[in-house]
């Protein structure tokens, strides 16, 4: 398994929940990664992407100044960071990763994990 998403779970609205994704050494050296997900009835979007040496990140308008994608290569692991999360943040999030940083991440990542299940309650 190259990515495995882990941290999911059931919070109340307004909590906060981080979401991990460790990867291969490989991988995470050097491939971009991101973060996509995927509510009840609605197709995959993009979430987050950071570059390979993390200088770089790029949020969706929905989630920006409320997620924070990092990376830390002590674990090979990136982590999403979700806070005020709010109830149209239920979905399943999966972990993804590229060998480019370009403009055409949020339209989709080359590797794919499985995903993991957040759900924000009222």
């Amino acid at each position: 398994v190259q990515l495995q998403a882990s941290g999911g779970g059931l919070v109340q609205a307004g909590a906060s929940l981080r979401l991990s994704c460790a990867a291969s050494e490989y991988i995470f050296s050097n491939y971009a990664m991101g973060w996509f997900r995927q509510r009840p009835g609605k197709e995959r979007e993009f979430v987050a992407a950071i570059d390979w040496s993390g200088a770089r990140t790029f949020y969706a308008d929905s989630v920006q100044d409320r997620f924070t994608i990092s990376r830390d290569s002590a674990k090979n692991s990136v982590y999403l960071q979700m806070d005020n999360l709010k109830v149209e943040d239920t979905a399943v999030y999966y972990c993804a990763a590229d060998p480019t940083y370009d403009s055409s991440i949020e339209y989709g990542m080359g590797l794919w994990g499985e995903g993991t299940q957040v759900t924000v309650s009222s």
